[in-house]
């Protein structure tokens, strides 16, 4: 389906579906400072709270308040739905506002599995639109785009180690809350969670990977899914990667290390990076004029919200696919599916293999023994009639 209305020449009309702390700091403000730029406009916002929507929407200078997603989407036609609920409402309502000819950009974890990013893949636009967009910032902005040129213009040499490195603290009160760590509703632990960013920024990096070995273990949380996970990859490029993501790691950092034949790269920060935040290291032999072009990053601009969106307007008005949608933005999903399946039953899986039929494709723990959730006492087991 095309976009009910063409772009040219007006503002593009967006709906923030979910009004929790990632809208109010990240998506709101972003669609704020591109309609300062006279790109967008705020015309609703949806949530199931009417207090909050309606709070957020006077807070936002936003003119209809709604609890109802179908409604919004009839009555106020948005061209631009951005979806910041939790991952397992993703699929219902990407494909509700794809349907309804508007364009999507979702928070990650996309959905919770392969077969719901499939579902939504099936309502996209087949040449021009609507697509939908997953939210994956940290490819965005200076510092990944100057790294991004050197490695895909081989002026680093070959990739050949790298090391991707989520490791974040959560405690005991954070997983009091009752949908954490629950495959149901949080979709997956710190490899779907948490670590999917530096993985996906990984990827769009390195390129394709061709298979994975992986452990995982629950050491200090009492939840169902895992707290801490380790693995392997090997790229089709060759290169030989290692993956940590763990919630149990009070010195936290966000770190990818890429080491090719002729430099050393490295990003580190917690959630969010700068171009000080690069680091480019010269292999012994390489001039010095060479690699202080190398570290001549331009202007500033920090990954975020904001440069992902100013990318996926241009998209929508040039009627293209943008970034992070599609195959492209499934890469990081298949490749935590695969993580999942090889730590949960002891097996190298490789790029490709997880499609119909497999239980992984269906549930992220894929109904293995000692992960999948526990089954609910059947009546008269202790539960009443």
């Amino acid at each position: 389906m095309s976009p009910l209305t063409p772009l040219d020449g007006r503002r593009i009309r967006a709906a923030v579906i979910g009004t929790g702390a990632i809208a109010r700091g990240s998506h709101l403000p972003a669609l704020a400072e591109l309609a300062e730029e006279g790109e967008t406009e705020v015309v609703a916002a949806v949530d199931i709270d009417a207090t909050a929507v309606e709070e957020f929407c006077a807070a936002g200078g936003i003119p209809h308040a709604y609890t109802d997603l179908d409604r919004m989407l009839r009555e106020q036609r948005p061209d631009l739905v951005t979806i910041c609920t939790p991952p397992t409402l993703h699929r219902e309502q990407s494909i509700a506002a794809l349907r309804a000819g508007a364009w999507v950009w979702c928070e990650k974890p996309p959905v919770p599995t392969l077969a719901d990013y499939a579902a939504v893949e099936a309502e996209e636009g087949v040449e021009s639109g609507p697509y939908s967009s997953i939210v994956f910032q940290h490819r965005f902005g200076s510092g990944t785009r100057h790294v991004s040129r050197l490695l895909a213009e081989g002026a680093l040499g070959r990739p050949l180690v790298a090391h991707c490195q989520t490791t974040w603290y959560r405690d005991t009160a954070y997983y009091s809350v009752p949908w954490r760590g629950r495959w149901a509703t949080e979709g997956g632990g710190p490899a779907m969670g948490h670590g999917i960013h530096q993985m996906d920024l990984m990827l769009d990096l390195l390129g394709p990977w061709s298979e994975v070995r992986a452990m995982a273990a629950r050491l200090v949380h009492d939840v169902e899914t895992e707290d801490v996970s380790t693995a392997l990859v090997r790229f089709r490029n060759g290169t030989m990667a290692t993956i940590v993501n763990s919630v149990l790691s009070p010195d936290e950092v966000s770190r990818i290390r890429i080491d090719c034949e002729r430099a050393t790269v490295e990003l580190t920060h917690l959630y969010g990076h700068s171009n000080a935040n690069w680091h480019i290291t010269p292999a012994v032999g390489v001039p010095g004029d060479e690699a202080a072009a190398w570290r001549d990053f331009g202007p500033d601009v920090p990954s975020s919200h904001l440069e992902q969106l100013r990318e996926l307007v241009a998209s929508m008005r040039a009627g293209e696919r943008p970034r992070s949608s599609g195959a492209d933005g499934r890469t990081s999903l298949e490749l935590v599916a695969a993580l999942y399946k090889s730590a949960f039953t002891d097996v190298t899986v490789k790029a490709g293999e997880i499609g119909p039929g497999d239980p992984f494709y269906t549930a992220m723990h894929g109904d293995a023994p000692g992960w999948a959730p526990a089954a609910a006492p059947a009546v008269g087991e202790g539960v009443p009639a």
